[in-house]
């Protein structure tokens, strides 16, 4: 409960009707949660427009509004104009959960690929370093080893200032968080204080929001600029748009990198499904995980960690001890020694790092790639996803991903036009995901590898709007059995 003048304090705002002598009990920006005593902020979304609907939370009992657009209501509602409201809603529910990201150490973690093993990664080093830590992610939100199922890589503003502020309550010293573009260009993050930020990659991704690359990197960008002097900004020198987050930062500029120089620089000595060897900064540490991505998150992990004051021979002692994260480079080995791998890799970028980690250790026998793309998403990528799963395998099966609304047969025919004969004379589409990998584990020989890409961690499949249970672990273990009998 808080009176709507003291959270107005931080926000420049013009009042066009009413008093802010207000009790606000909760902040809303669905119109069906309007209630009595609920601020009201009408956020201009992709699909609606809050303002159409103050007229319904008027009726069910809410007096406060925010808004950018005037809007006509009785004189006994409340009405305060800013510049734009989902910035506006962030800055409102960070002051009315008690700003909690100031009250623990945030890191956040943006790029197109990799964000969520470097913020899993993260939460697991630091609690093994023996802190108590948040963590959300798009796998995953966590308070402690308490899981909270994830909706959003990263919520809207009243929720994530929530969760921030349960973390505060139950103790938390350090949350790590995944920054997505979106999450950035729709002000969720608006008002945070973020202690440390890090920059993994940015490739061909979003492009359906976004439009333009250039407008893609304008928003992850966006993030560095934000940054206080007190804070961190980590990025990655490997990637040529790197050093582009840090042009105009405040906050202290670092760097690593596997292939140039930079303040934390690695070099991989050994690569292969037991793991990989690295060496960092001088020091050689043997991890679980596996490929030159994870050898790009794990320098990421440890320049932050020791950034933040951790150290460094103890944050290598943990790093060793790490695994995977749920449906990243996930690998399962049927009785018969076909290896599967199942990898959430959505973007050409991602699939074709893991198709060049396998290919560094797959000399002999084949690869095989199941591989299909999403529905109402980036159309663009998807013939590139074809090619590179083509140029990199030995035989392709084309299949569904979450088609959502879209026609799933399209997508495949959209992917199809990336392959030329030679291609397309090793690829199968079989529409049905999981006859795909069935069909998959039938073209299979021992010793060959199965890449299941596209969904990784994902427990389900979105079709025509609605989602069904699927899991590709849990799927290929089974079919594992069934085919071995």
């Amino acid at each position: 409960m808080h009176q709507f003048k003291q959270l107005l304090v931080a926000l420049p705002h013009t009042l066009q009707q009413g008093n802010l002598e207000q009790t606000i009990t909760e902040l809303v920006f669905d119109s069906r949660k309007a209630k009595e005593g609920a601020l009201f902020c009408c956020i201009v979304g992709t699909q609606t427009d809050g303002h159409q609907y103050a007229q319904q939370a008027y009726q069910q009992g809410c007096r406060v509004f925010v808004v950018q657009q005037t809007i006509d209501l009785p004189q006994d509602a409340t009405i305060v104009k800013v510049t734009n409201t989902n910035f506006a809603l962030a800055e409102l529910a960070c002051a009315f959960y008690g700003n909690p990201s100031q009250q623990l150490t945030l890191v956040g973690v943006t790029g197109t690929n990799g964000k969520t093993t470097t913020a899993t990664l993260l939460h697991d080093l630091f609690t093994q370093l023996g802190f108590f830590c948040g963590l959300l992610s798009t796998v995953v939100n966590k308070i402690g080893t308490q899981a909270i199922a994830a909706t959003h890589t990263t919520p809207d503003p009243v929720a994530l200032n929530a969760l921030l502020s349960e973390m505060v309550s139950a103790g938390c010293q350090y949350c790590f968080m995944e920054v997505s573009s979106h999450a950035i260009d729709q002000g969720r993050i608006g008002g945070l204080q973020f202690a440390a930020a890090g920059f993994t990659n940015i490739t061909h991704d979003h492009l359906d929001y976004h439009h333009t690359f250039a407008e893609y990197l304008r928003v992850k960008k966006a993030f560095f600029d934000g940054l206080t002097a007190q804070a961190i900004a980590l990025v990655n020198a490997d990637d040529k748009n790197g050093l582009v987050m840090l042009q105009n930062t405040r906050a202290q500029k670092m760097t690593y990198a596997l292939k140039t120089p930079a303040d934390f620089k690695g070099k991989i000595i050994e690569n292969s499904l037991g793991g990989l060897v690295l060496q960092i900064n001088g020091n050689e540490v043997h991890t679980r995980l596996v490929g030159a991505f994870n050898a790009a998150n794990l320098l990421l992990v440890y320049g932050l960690a020791t950034a933040l004051g951790q150290e460094p021979m103890e944050v290598l002692r943990v790093l060793s001890q790490l695994t995977h994260v749920a449906g990243r480079f996930e690998h399962l080995t049927s009785p018969k020694g076909i290896t599967a791998i199942v990898d959430y890799a959505h973007t050409p970028d991602a699939l074709e790092n893991v198709l060049a980690t396998i290919a560094a250790f797959q000399k002999n026998n084949k690869v095989i790639t199941v591989v299909g793309c999403g529905g109402d998403r980036d159309k663009e990528k998807r013939p590139k996803m074809a090619a590179i799963a083509a140029a990199r395998s030995q035989q392709v099966v084309l299949t569904s991903d979450n088609p959502r609304t879209e026609d799933p047969q399209q997508i495949i025919a959209d992917m199809e036009a990336g392959l030329d004969a030679a291609a397309a004379s090793r690829t199968l589409a079989v529409l049905d995901r999981k006859q795909a990998i069935k069909t998959a584990l039938l073209l299979a020989s021992p010793g060959d590898i199965l890449l299941i890409a596209g969904k990784g961690h994902e427990t389900y499949q979105e079709i025509n709007g609605v989602r069904t249970d699927f899991d590709d672990v849990a799927i290929t273990k089974a079919l594992f059995n069934q085919l071995d009998k």
